[in-house]
């Protein structure tokens, strides 16, 4: 970051929900989106760009803008070469959310030539568990991919979705990661929506989740892969609660609402891609508007709109729990409630 003042500012966009897997957990509902032309992307980006110039010039902070370039399977895009490009004419760090599968030497060699500073491949766990998630020889498929970018010096962090059915190899992926030469292997817990609805059975419980967190917190691998995730309830582990509040203002945790948006192929700008409560459009809407004026985000920022256990926890600042697991869970009885109770918190008085 360039100084103390900096923020990081993150984009997650969704440029196709075309994909060549089909993925047990998957968010996706299948419903049809126009994606958004090459023009619109630039357009939009460039806003992205005026909107964080503007903000630095206002307020004297300056912001670390990244994008994580996404889909479905982004590589299915005819035009992604000439986006991330564009991407990084405009000075923003990209990174490449993908299953690998398409990628080969030569991709390697574009990803590397349009300035993609890293790739995320999803690994669900050893052989068998991986392909009964994402499809069969689909692990061995994503693995060729993995290895063409490590060997030719590409960032890759690999990347679990933590339920019951992998839980218990988590370890063994660890191995795996090891093995394959990557920087990182980050984790993140499944979010029952999309296609995921039907494996709400395989939630860990928070006890679970708390005993997983905690071996993969006490690792120290000794060939310098870092253990990573962006789980707002991990910051538990960071922080000490003993008799502290951390007050009313949103300093990390969930990134709903904080320091990022997504955007879908059609447009459509959601909190968080697991998270499908509209925004607005960058079709029609100001990002920048959206940012400051949406009842959903403000909502999102306002600790006294908490529901329940997480609207009265000390750590609420730096957690908030993760808005898109509390709104599916709320959402399977009947509630859908985006400021409710993480299900999944296992401290003090969230747990």
């Amino acid at each position: 970051m360039a100084n103390n003042n900096s923020l990081d500012f993150l984009i997650q966009w969704h440029l196709t929900e075309k994909c060549n897997l089909k993925c047990t957990h998957c968010y996706q509902t299948g419903e049809h989106r126009t994606e958004l032309s090459p023009s619109e992307v630039k357009k939009a980006i460039q806003e992205i760009s005026h909107t964080l110039n503007s903000w630095h010039e206002n307020y004297d902070i300056d912001f670390s803008p990244s994008l994580n370039i996404t889909g479905g399977e982004p590589l299915l895009r005819k035009d992604i070469f000439e986006i991330l490009g564009e991407f990084h004419t405009i000075g923003f760090d990209t990174y490449l959310l993908t299953n690998g599968i398409l990628v080969d030497d030569r991709t390697v060699d574009t990803l590397c030539g349009v300035g993609v500073k890293g790739v995320q491949v999803s690994i669900e766990g050893p052989e068998e568990i991986h392909d009964s998630i994402r499809g069969k020889n689909s692990f061995q498929r994503s693995l060729q991919g993995v290895k063409h970018m490590v060997n030719a010096g590409l960032e890759v962090t690999l990347n679990v979705t933590v339920s019951a059915i992998n839980a218990s190899q988590l370890m063994h992926t660890v191995d795996i990661a090891s093995q394959l030469g990557v920087s990182r292997l980050g984790f993140s817990r499944l979010v029952p929506s999309g296609k995921g609805k039907a494996l709400l059975p395989e939630m860990l419980s928070a006890a679970e989740v708390h005993e997983l967190y905690k071996k993969l917190f006490a690792l120290i691998p000794d060939d310098g892969l870092e253990i990573v995730t962006g789980d707002p309830v991990a910051s538990q582990f960071r922080n000490s609660l003993q008799d502290m509040d951390f007050g009313n203002i949103p300093l990390g945790g969930c990134a709903a609402g904080v320091s990022g948006l997504t955007i879908l192929p059609d447009g459509t700008v959601v909190p968080c891609r697991r998270l499908p409560i509209p925004l607005g459009n960058v079709r029609e809407d100001s990002l920048r508007e959206i940012w400051a004026m949406s009842p959903v985000l403000n909502d999102l920022r306002d600790r006294d709109k908490y529901q329940g256990k997480c609207g009265s926890c000390q750590n609420w600042a730096n957690c908030r729990g993760c808005r898109a697991i509390a709104y599916a869970y709320a959402e399977s009885s009947g509630k859908g409630d985006y400021l409710a109770t993480d299900p999944q918190c296992f401290i003090g008085s969230c747990a």
